[in-house]
């Protein structure tokens, strides 16, 4: 094997930083030491070869012949030093990380803003698990959940995020002002198929509202919340929704709230196991859900997971 006889690596580099800048001091600054630190490893680099390698004038270094022809033997060396370092690096590790939460929830808030937490964190794939069931928090089907209720859940952590008011809403084309003409018009209603929970419905608003010949089992049914916000702008009829989940369609008069009584539900809360409280993934995650716009007035119309 050839042996290599090569000056001094931190004088070549010293000399290499000079002559790119030529500049002592500029490459005393990206070496991290002093310029008579750099003039002396130039210094006995010349020595070394027997040759000058700068003109050097007040406040200016000129590079001779033997200098310019080093540096260009060197730019290309370290070049392929870095570049070899930079391939031989493993990069970061990605990490999927997975977040339960209703179909409501998942649709008009935290979808529109997946792309921003792909923007300050890159390396953390976001799954979103969108169901009304209690999901296990056992780091394979989920990691985290946004969770419509109190509780309570062992072994979690849990972070209010929101409260929950139920109204009834809809097309101002129905012309609807007074509840004793709620029996004329469609109730719709949500009922998913495998909450294990139940939302608060036409029912619960009826034992408080007491109408007059309302019956609160006919009208139209959707197994997703969603369904009955383009449901009820569409004058299909009458949805008992969440004020907040529906905060853009009343500001913007596609929905009117046009009578009482309003119900509370229970709040949303984020939760993930305690467990894994000081998880870098999950502290990610917390904080981009925790930050999100709109935090202070979205909630979703239903128990869940």
């Amino acid at each position: 094997m050839k042996t290599r006889r090569l000056p001094s690596l931190s004088a070549l580099r010293a000399f290499e930083a000079a002559a790119r800048h030529l500049s002592a001091k500029q490459a005393a600054q990206e070496l991290s030491v002093t310029p008579t630190a750099v003039s002396h490893q130039i210094r006995q680099l010349e020595d070394t070869l027997g040759v000058s390698l700068f003109v050097r004038k007040p406040r200016q270094l000129l590079l001779t012949a033997q200098g310019r022809e080093l540096l260009t033997s060197l730019t290309d060396a370290f070049d392929t030093m870095a570049d070899a370092v930079q391939r031989l690096q493993a990069p970061p590790e990605r990490r999927a990380v997975t977040i339960s939460t209703t179909p409501a929830i998942a649709v008009r808030w935290l979808l529109p803003w997946v792309c921003q937490l792909k923007d300050i964190r890159p390396r953390i794939d976001l799954r979103v698990h969108a169901t009304h069931d209690l999901t296990p928090l056992d780091g394979v089907t989920a990691d985290l959940a946004i969770r419509y209720g109190t509780g309570p859940w062992p072994g979690l952590v849990a972070e209010k995020l929101f409260d929950n008011t139920f109204v009834p809403a809809c097309s101002p084309s129905l012309g609807l002002t007074d509840p004793a003409d709620l029996p004329r018009h469609t109730l719709i209603h949500f009922e998913p198929q495998t909450s294990r929970s139940l939302p608060l419905d036409w029912r619960t608003w009826q034992a408080e509202a007491g109408v007059p010949g309302l019956d609160v089992s006919a009208g139209l049914v959707f197994s997703d919340e969603t369904h009955t916000i383009p449901a009820a702008v569409g004058g299909q009829g009458i949805a008992l929704m969440s004020r907040t989940l529906i905060a853009d369609e009343l500001a913007n008069g596609q929905l009117v709230e046009p009578f009482g009584p309003a119900l509370q539900g229970e709040p949303f809360q984020l939760v993930y196991p305690e467990a894994r409280r000081h998880d870098p993934t999950i502290t990610v995650v917390r904080e981009w859900v925790l930050g999100l716009p709109g935090l202070d007035r979205f909630v979703a119309g239903t128990p869940g997971s």
